[in-house]
């Protein structure tokens, strides 16, 4: 039995869930979420505070329903707060510059990285060698910066590359003969 699924998720002041079926739809001050329920899982909304029930008694469907209050709690903290991921490049002349909705990155290699900032992502470069990906999904915001990550992840040795703030990079010995 899911612990997860039973936890009652309160809703902030300036949110509204509209539940139509299995369609889920969250509104608030930073924007819409909807999302479809898988069909093992009931969702309710009873004075300002949303639930997750199974459906049925079975291992899956109380899986699923901690899966769903997971996601709908996500939903909630993101069109009332927002989700933020910072990232930091490490390295002589890597650089990043937000312009529009491309973000251009000089990381090392013969030629600058342009990258097309998706819809609902707001990036940000307060300082050359800082970017702060913002937005409303959890999911999309965390995927935007590994994107970004993916172009030159941090090696072991120098530790260069795009890493994430609070990320903690294991440093390897030099090569010996």
């Amino acid at each position: 039995m899911s612990r997860i699924a039973k936890a009652p998720i309160q809703l902030p002041k300036g949110v509204s869930v509209d539940i139509n079926g299995q369609d889920v739809t969250v509104k608030g001050n930073k924007g819409t979420l909807s999302w479809s329920v898988h069909s093992l899982v009931q969702v309710k909304l009873e004075d300002n505070v949303l639930s997750t029930v199974p459906s049925q008694e079975s291992k899956d469907a109380w899986a699923q329903a901690g899966t769903t209050r997971a996601l709908l709690n996500n939903m909630v903290t993101g069109v009332s707060t927002g989700f933020e991921r910072k990232l930091s490049l490490v390295g002589v002349g890597y650089r990043a510059q937000a312009k529009g909705s491309v973000l251009n990155l000089a990381l090392g290699f013969s030629h600058p990285i342009d990258f097309p900032i998706p819809e609902g992502i707001e990036i940000e470069t307060p300082a050359p060698v800082e970017i702060i990906v913002r937005g409303i999904d959890k999911q999309k915001v965390g995927q935007v910066a590994a994107v970004i990550r993916r172009f030159r992840p941090p090696e072991p040795y120098k530790g260069k590359g795009v890493r994430y703030a609070d990320e903690q990079v294991l440093r390897k010995e030099t090569k010996k003969k």
